[in-house]
């Protein structure tokens, strides 16, 4: 999702929209309360966040389950499966089409059983019945549906809290101090430019997103994303020593035709470029395309924080 660049600052469009920020926000508060969650056996642990747009919940929940899978637990995602068409079904990569599914739920299919459920307690009670133990939401902390034993807001480092303002007169979806009534960690992906961690009083985490290893023997690239801040994509394989030659950008969450691939071809082919894109968007192609596209494969890592108030 790209935000509007008033989110970021104070001014007279998030001023004049301030009093739908409040019924937003009024609205938001009375969802959570009118509904009891409902708690299920296994361990229910939510990758969320309280602004809108990307800020990298899915390494970041690909991560936490790689975690538990080398502790030797039974984990499962459940996830709403943005943009795709199946409900409350578990994702088989081999008969489920992208478009069926979204592009988030087959990322997270590549490391554990997926379920596809809006309605996040009916996927929890599949999984439960599936064997697991670890159940991990991707994105959901504003569900009221299923109960949490751990929740984690994740937080894009550079731009925090933006205007701090909620929707749509800026990007929180509740604001901090009621978000972490509910919470238990705190996550700043990258570094904090806004000073976010001495607002916070949850103990803070700062992670990364460090590439998986990655090698092209041509080092000159068309590079192409559909995701929430494609820069910092190209910005890594400009520390990995490529030349982004060309680079594309899609809307978030984008589906490519055969004239999008088409085009991205030839352009790389007339200019001697090798393609490369994003695990989430790799994950999205046709098989026939897959094979002349290389894929920069990222996963998050954390540490506590050190903060001075």
């Amino acid at each position: 999702m790209r935000t509007p660049r008033f989110w970021q600052s104070d001014g007279l469009v998030p001023l004049l929209l301030t009093p739908f920020a409040w019924i937003y926000g009024a609205v938001t508060q009375w969802r959570l309360k009118l509904k009891t969650p409902y708690k299920c056996k296994a361990k229910v642990i939510c990758i969320g966040n309280i602004t809108a747009g990307g800020v990298g919940k899915t390494p970041v929940a690909m991560a936490m389950a790689e975690k538990y899978l080398k502790e030797g637990k039974k984990v499962f995602f459940v996830t709403r499966g943005y943009k795709g068409k199946l409900k409350n079904v578990l994702v088989d990569l081999e008969k489920h089409s992208p478009e069926q599914t979204g592009d988030e739920p087959r990322l997270l299919a590549g490391i554990a059983p997926t379920i596809i459920a809006p309605c996040r307690e009916l996927g929890a009670e599949k999984a439960v019945r599936l064997g697991a133990e670890v159940i991990i939401m991707d994105d959901g902390f504003q569900n009221p549906g299923l109960y949490k034993d751990e929740s984690w807001l994740v937080f894009d480092g550079a731009v925090g809290m933006g205007n701090g303002k909620i929707i749509p007169a800026g990007p929180l979806r509740e604001t901090l101090e009621n978000g972490q009534k509910r919470a238990n960690y705190i996550l700043i992906m990258g570094e904090d430019k806004t000073g976010l961690a001495r607002q916070c009083q949850l103990p803070v985490y700062c992670g990364k997103l460090k590439p998986l290893p990655f090698s092209l023997e041509n080092r000159r690239v068309l590079a192409f994303a559909g995701i929430g801040h494609p820069e910092k994509f190209y910005l890594t394989l400009k520390k990995l020593g490529y030349n982004t030659v060309i680079t594309k950008d899609f809307p978030d969450h984008y589906f490519y035709s055969k004239d999008d691939l088409d085009e991205l071809h030839r352009q790389a082919s007339e200019l001697g470029l090798s393609l490369v894109t994003t695990e989430k968007d790799y994950v999205k192609l046709p098989s026939s395309a897959q094979h002349n596209v290389s894929c920069l494969k990222v996963r998050a890592e954390w540490s506590a924080m050190s903060i001075v108030k």
